[in-house]
């Protein structure tokens, strides 16, 4: 505590009542977080009885290691997780109050989800496309909002409104065919339970004596009811966050929440965490000039440094976006040949579609370069079609899993077929797992497909009644891979022996996952289950740590990193603010956008720890032809004593050189 500052101190010996964390980019939130849990303890609470929620497994890994060195082994008593792990806590011990009478549930992932819609949409509009995604969002948003299917019927709208109209109450009866819940099922039917069920709320409220809430600008209307709910009686509700940098509306996040929290919790205590630790005075002037031009409601407050001084900001224009390119990478290389570590390098640009030039520049040099927002490791085919094999071993009934294999590897079960089985299994009333069971005594079922439906019934069987007799989990899964050709398939398949040897290594590598849980001594269908569960709820890459690279990545990606140096790309009007947002009609609602690309170029600004350039180009292609373009409002308002600004024309060195060699021929000529 003696290396606490006194907002920090007050934060963190905050007895009880609601306390309200206003932290600043770079001023110690994980750090006050942990604290406040650990004195928490310190003082006689027992860990079990604390529940801290965040957005991501990383965030929740490194607060939980973080508080483990501060109290001991006990610290994993307390709860520290997502909020979507949370609510699959609950669901999980409350299943059978939802319904789920054998206890057991399905979570759609987002690929489930998308082709679920894609089969609903088959069916009642044919063969015409629809960006199922922004059916989905649509779709998302409704539930966040607790709107049912019926009332979002009622609204008007854009065709995307009426098709999401027609597909929503399909979605949800899809769902619950199948025994499943999505992602957003995991916060809003945790609130639905809660209000409909005061007993099992109350069972909640008494397990968890304080609940704490990281990034709490992030939270949308689902998530502010779970809390609201579970803090109402007790009040030991701290929440930790920043509406400077609260950036996700598009996905449902609500900076009202954190505007309006002594609202919805009269009498919370606010402190505000001012003072960065992360970057030099001289970004942070650039970054509080960006913050403070802002017409949008927000809480005051003011980064201040507490490293003095530092490399001025270096805007940077550029004749062409090759040129911006060439520019970045030439300089990160001189940079790093003057014994910066490439790790400690990003370049952040709007949209991914800035990209490309800019990861072939750094190729081209032979600089190592690792693209944020890559597929994640759990949403790779080989690894997708495992969990799925193994899903329906643990529940036959989970219907999506089983369509994704039923015919993968190739086994004759072709979409005829698929339809006959289906059929058969809606006449029946069964799961499609008992027809494909039964597929001998369907009448008209193609030789080849009962084969291939025999096949695979034995293939799960058998693995059934090893999963039964509680062999361990990995055994299993290599059995599976084994007999259902999985791995030659991939060999079959791959477009080269690398693409191959890499598909295979996905595979190993979730192996490795399973063996893991093996080694916690839990057998046996359920325990399997649960585990399946849980890597849904596991969007981030299990990968090893990506080694000494640069950084590409979006805005919205770097959200919670640092560098020594940050380059951001594109800073032009239309980009960011992005051109959406600029629209001549625009709406009270369009100018709440602009500000949140404010608090984006803020966060990408404030990602910078010594060295920070801002860059545009003259011209940038606009459909396929070349337009000259103008900086950002949010460089114009920058005062300039605040930058020194570098004009670049030639594209690298590598260029120069060849016009070099040209003016030097056209001059031998002329002689």
């Amino acid at each position: 505590m003696t290396k606490l500052n006194p907002d920090q101190k007050s934060a963190i010996e905050h007895d009880r009542g609601p306390l309200l964390v206003l932290a600043g980019a770079g001023s110690g939130k994980t750090m006050v977080v942990t604290h406040r849990i650990a004195r928490l303890v310190g003082r006689g609470t027992p860990p079990r009885a604390i529940l801290a929620m965040t957005f991501t497994n990383k965030a929740a890994e490194e607060m939980a290691v973080r508080l483990e060195k501060l109290v001991g082994p006990g610290a994993r008593e307390a709860t520290i997780g997502t909020f979507h792990a949370f609510g699959l806590r609950v669901l999980t011990q409350e299943a059978r109050a939802l319904g789920f009478h054998d206890g057991r549930f399905a979570i759609f992932d987002q690929a489930d989800q998308a082709g679920a819609v894609r089969e609903i949409l088959r069916a009642i509009r044919g063969n015409r496309k629809y960006d199922i995604w922004a059916i989905l969002s649509r779709i998302s948003k409704a539930k966040n909002e607790f709107v049912e299917p019926e009332q979002f019927a009622a609204r008007k709208g854009d065709e995307y409104d009426d098709i999401t109209a027609l597909v929503y109450p399909r979605y949800v009866e899809a769902l619950r065919s199948f025994h499943a819940l999505d992602f957003d099922d995991l916060i809003c039917e945790v609130v639905r339970l809660f209000r409909r069920r005061q007993d099992v709320l109350d069972k909640w409220r008494e397990r968890y004596w304080y609940v704490l809430v990281d990034e709490y600008q992030d939270t949308n209307h689902a998530q502010l009811e779970l809390v609201r709910l579970m803090a109402e009686e007790h009040r030991n509700i701290c929440v930790v966050g920043d509406d400077d940098q609260s950036i996700y509306a598009w996905r449902g996040a609500d900076v009202r929440n954190i505007l309006d929290f002594e609202q919805h919790f009269p009498g919370a205590k606010v402190v505000k965490l001012q003072n960065n630790y992360r970057s030099t005075d001289a970004i942070l002037s650039v970054a509080n000039v960006v913050i403070h031009k802002s017409s949008a409601r927000r809480h005051e407050k003011r980064l201040v440094a507490t490293r003095p001084g530092g490399e001025k900001t270096q805007v940077v224009v550029a004749s062409d976006p090759e040129v911006e390119a060439g520019f970045i990478a030439d300089e990160a290389q001189r940079l790093i040949n003057d014994g910066l570590q490439p790790r400690n390098v990003a370049v952040l640009y709007r949209s991914n579609a800035l990209s490309e030039p800019i990861e072939t520049a750094f190729r081209q040099r032979e600089i190592p370069v690792r693209v944020l927002g890559g597929t994640q490791f759990y949403e790779r085919k080989e690894v997708k079609d495992l969990i799925a094999y193994l899903r329906v071993l643990t529940s036959p009934r989970d219907e999506i899993s089983l369509r994704r294999i039923i015919n993968y590897p190739a086994r004759g079960i072709g979409p005829v077929a698929l339809e006959r089985l289906a059929t058969h299994a809606l006449a029946s009333d069964k799961p499609l797992w008992n027809a494909v069971s039964q597929a001998s005594s369907i009448s008209g079922l193609a030789p080849p497909a009962v084969a291939g439906c025999a096949s695979l019934a034995g293939i799960l069987q058998q693995a059934s009644h090893r999963l039964d007799a509680g062999e361990p989990a990995a055994d299993i899964a290599r059995f599976v891979v084994h007999d259902t050709g999985l791995e030659a398939d991939i060999a079959a398949g791959s477009s080269s022996s690398q693409a191959a040897a890499r598909r295979r290594g996905n595979l190993a590598a979730f192996l490795r996952v399973l063996e893991r849980f093996d080694q916690s001594g839990r057998r046996g269908r359920d325990a399997l289950g649960a585990l399946l569960r849980v890597l849904s709820l596991n969007t981030e890459a299990e990968e090893k740590d990506p080694g000494n690279v640069v950084t590409l990545a979006t805005m919205h990606g770097t959200k919670g990193l640092e560098f020594e140096v940050v380059f951001v790309a594109g800073v032009e009007e239309g980009i960011i603010p992005h051109a959406r947002t600029l629209d001549a009609r625009a709406t009270d609602v369009d100018s709440q956008d602009v500000e949140e690309e404010r608090r984006l170029f803020y966060v990408a600004v404030t990602r910078a720890k010594a060295r920070l350039y801002l860059c545009r180009a003259r011209h940038r292609s606009l459909r396929g032809k070349p337009a000259p373009r103008t900086p950002s409002r949010f460089l114009t308002e920058l005062p300039e004593e605040l930058f020194d600004t570098r004009e670049v024309r030639d594209a690298t060195p590598t260029t120069q050189s060849m016009m070099d060699g040209i003016a030097g021929l056209l001059a031998a000529l002329e002689k």
